[in-house]
């Protein structure tokens, strides 16, 4: 009976159309952010923040921006990993070439041009659709990879071909600890995720969703399909191009190209298949369930082995992650194509009509 609208009366424009019309929703969403900032820091350990709460905000933002592009544009992407190497990159070329640069600017830096590189690969979306297109987007992955392991001037000309940073600092405050990064990385997801859910609400958003529908249709009634188009690739590849900023700078600190092979873009495409196309929760769910499942995996499969006296060795727990996951995006498209964040927009609705299922 907590879960219900009865009474929450709507008298202008702008109530009707809050991003959280239910009140508890709009309470529950603000209370799991103080919990995020305050509660868990708090609570969580180094092992914590390193393994599972640092990767979940990056990859989170990052399949915030493959959602967008595939799951409200319908433009299907195999170039992720590569607009993340751009992000990250770039982001470290501004950094250590500009004196005095700011890391939140040489991010944003790195987004932007993520953004560059994702329009130019994403003109080919202006002829060819389906699986044209991901092959052509599959083009700036070999592209990208090829770049930053052959030309020397993007990682500052280092024998190794690895890249560093260290020593992070925004307004004077040092981002050294595993809290400080989390709380660094929860900012960004938080700001980025509010823009994206406004956005995609907007008229441009209701572009992208018309153009995923039906291009030809949209056409007809005045949507530019360049436009759309190259516009979702635009939002997309920024987000990406971010996510793969803080992916260097503050999760690895140190890198390569290999850490944004394809494997991280079929990684994060996986992401949002099982997290839900079409919608921003869904990011965080598959996020969230891509991160903790290996680690579910690692600490479970030995376990189970244990009881019937099998030992499990690490090749047989990588070998089922990979069973796994396949299993599930066939599982999630044949009965639940819109992913886990159908499954909870489900729940919710018992749980509103609840203890009156009729």
């Amino acid at each position: 009976m907590f879960y219900r609208e009865n009474g929450q009366f709507k008298t202008s424009y702008r109530a009707d159309q809050q991003i959280f019309p239910i009140a508890q929703d709009r309470w529950a969403i603000l209370a799991l952010i103080a919990f995020a900032f305050i509660g868990v820091p708090l609570l969580a350990d180094e092992y914590m923040f390193r393994a599972i709460l640092i990767p979940f905000l990056i990859l989170a933002l990052a399949a915030l921006g493959v959602n967008i592009l595939v799951g409200y544009c319908g433009q299907i992407s195999l170039g992720s990993g590569a607009f993340m190497a751009v992000g990250a990159y770039m982001a470290y070329n501004t950094y250590i070439r500009i004196e005095g640069m700011p890391v939140i600017i040489a991010l944003l830096s790195g987004g932007f041009f993520a953004t560059l590189v994702g329009m130019f690969f994403g003109i080919p979306s202006l002829r060819v659709k389906g699986l044209y297109l991901a092959v052509a987007t599959l083009a700036a992955q070999f592209f990208c990879d090829w770049a930053f392991l052959r030309i020397g001037w993007f990682t500052n000309n280092n024998a190794s071909g690895s890249v560093s940073v260290s020593n992070l600092q925004v307004l004077g405050f040092a981002i050294e600890t595993p809290m400080q990064k989390y709380l660094f990385c929860l900012a960004f997801l938080v700001v980025f995720g509010l823009l994206a859910k406004n956005l995609v609400r907007s008229a441009i958003g209701r572009e992208w969703m018309a153009i995923r529908d039906m291009d030809v249709a949209a056409a007809v009634i005045g949507i530019r399909p360049m436009y759309a188009k190259l516009s979702a690739f635009a939002v997309s590849s920024f987000i990406v191009g971010v996510a793969g900023g803080l992916w260097g700078f503050v999760h690895l600190g140190s890198w390569e190209p290999a850490a944004f092979s394809i494997d991280r873009s079929f990684q994060l495409l996986f992401m949002v298949i099982i997290g839900g196309m079409g919608s921003i929760m869904g990011s965080f769910f598959g996020a969230a369930f891509i991160v903790v499942l290996p680690i579910f995996l690692n600490q479970f499969l030995p376990a189970l082995g244990a009881l019937f006296g099998v030992e499990i060795s690490t090749a047989g727990i990588s070998h089922t992650e990979f069973m796994v996951f396949g299993a599930l995006i066939v599982w999630f498209l044949i009965v639940e194509p819109h992913g886990l964040a159908k499954l909870w927009s489900i729940g919710k609705q018992k749980l509103r009509l609840w203890p009156f299922p009729h």
